[in-house]
């Protein structure tokens, strides 16, 4: 796909993303991995809702800035998941308001920030693992990333938001998409036991989708 289209699909997707509250401000990112090895990458301070795409930070394989304006400060966020999901090609990261509020909840498995709620939580997000707090833009949180050694495509940074991998920037953004919605039934189901997708029935979904779930035996013990 040309370079054209993929920045339009940008700004097209972080508008979607912004204008149906999914992150405020100018909270937020989105990057896109080129076939060249370089990425276009999301300006600083830039709201998703108002993206330019002749503005669209331009970095070759290296990071270093080709065009555009200054790129978010969480390159090192993306650069590590990048570098450890050799099947990413965009990553999505927001502050949407249910996937932060759940990383704030005490006894939150690291490796599997949310239960088993639904099938496609399963077959869109797989598992989510929780990163411990760091400020934005702290160089130490790609460490963090790189210490699950590329077993999630989705990662809840603790009082901040979620960070998505995907294979396309759609497949990036559906899950995000997926993973708030879930995280939104964690929060209103929370005390009322609610009924859990069973071994067996995550075990099917595994073997009609294909599916690599991460941390399996923890996916399913809440």
């Amino acid at each position: 796909m040309d370079e054209t289209r993929l920045r339009e699909d940008i700004c097209r997707f972080g508008r979607s993303l912004f204008e149906r509250g999914l992150t405020p401000g100018s909270s937020g990112n989105i990057s896109l991995r080129l076939d060249d090895g370089g990425w276009l990458v999301t300006p600083t301070n830039a709201s998703l809702g108002f993206l330019d795409p002749a503005r669209l930070s331009r970095l070759d394989a290296e990071g270093r800035l080709l065009s555009g304006d200054k790129p978010t400060k969480e390159i090192p966020l993306h650069g590590a998941l990048y570098e450890t999901r050799g099947s990413a090609r965009a990553i999505v990261h927001l502050h949407s308001t249910h996937s932060v509020a759940v990383s704030m909840l005490p006894g939150i498995d690291p490796k599997a920030v949310l239960p088993p709620l639904t099938a496609y939580y399963l077959m869109r997000v797989g598992a989510t693992a929780l990163v411990p707090y760091y400020r934005p833009g702290d160089p130490a949180v790609a460490d963090a990333i790189r210490g699950l050694a590329g077993r999630y495509s989705a990662v809840l940074l603790a009082n901040h938001g979620p960070v998505v991998a995907g294979e396309s920037l759609e497949a990036a953004v559906y899950a995000t998409e997926e993973l708030e919605e879930t995280a939104k039934l964690h929060l209103l189901l929370r005390g009322l036991n609610p009924r859990l997708l069973s071994p067996g029935q995550i075990s099917e979904l595994k073997d009609a989708f294909k599916l690599d779930l991460p941390g399996d035996d923890a996916a399913h013990e809440h």
